[in-house]
């Protein structure tokens, strides 16, 4: 691999230079986004990386069925009913049957104030970096950009799979 660092404006990169440049900033940003605070609120929840994912579906999308958060998780349905029942334990999120469907459960945030600002602010400073980056980019190139991160995330899965 080249070590030649990536130049900073250049749109032409050859595979090995994106390559280097993904496995050097990967590790940084991960590193990165486990050191951001978490508000006073939830630090005794004890809440884990796939509770923030969660909490993001229904941060942004709200009120969510939990076969459409399990969907959205790629996990099973009955993972999400039992990260559900964590949470509602502990006051951060409520569920109740879909009024037109009583088969279907529903989930959304707590409607408790500081539990909620907790979340928002909790998930709000990556949500700023990330506007912050997708302003500066075409629609097109937002696109590429997403779908490359979920490239990039089925293909370690399937390495670490064989």
């Amino acid at each position: 691999m080249s070590r030649e660092p990536v130049p900073v404006g250049d749109d032409q990169l050859s595979t090995e230079q994106a390559v280097r440049a993904m496995l050097l900033a990967l590790p940084r940003l991960v590193s990165r986004a486990k050191r951001t605070p978490m508000p006073e609120r939830l630090r005794s929840l004890h809440l884990a990386p796939r509770h923030l994912s969660l909490l993001s579906f229904l941060l942004f999308d709200g009120p969510t069925p939990v076969r459409d958060l399990a969907a959205g998780l790629e996990v099973a349905p009955t993972t999400v009913s039992l990260m559900v029942s964590d949470l509602e334990r502990q006051g951060v999120v409520r569920r109740h049957a879909d009024p037109e469907d009583r088969r279907r459960t529903i989930v959304a945030l707590t409607g408790d104030p500081e539990t909620r600002e907790a979340i928002d602010a909790w998930l709000a400073a990556g949500a700023r970096a990330w506007r912050k980056v997708f302003d500066g980019l075409t629609p097109g190139e937002r696109a590429t950009f997403v779908r490359a991160i979920q490239a990039y995330e089925a293909e370690v899965a399937a390495a670490r799979a064989d």
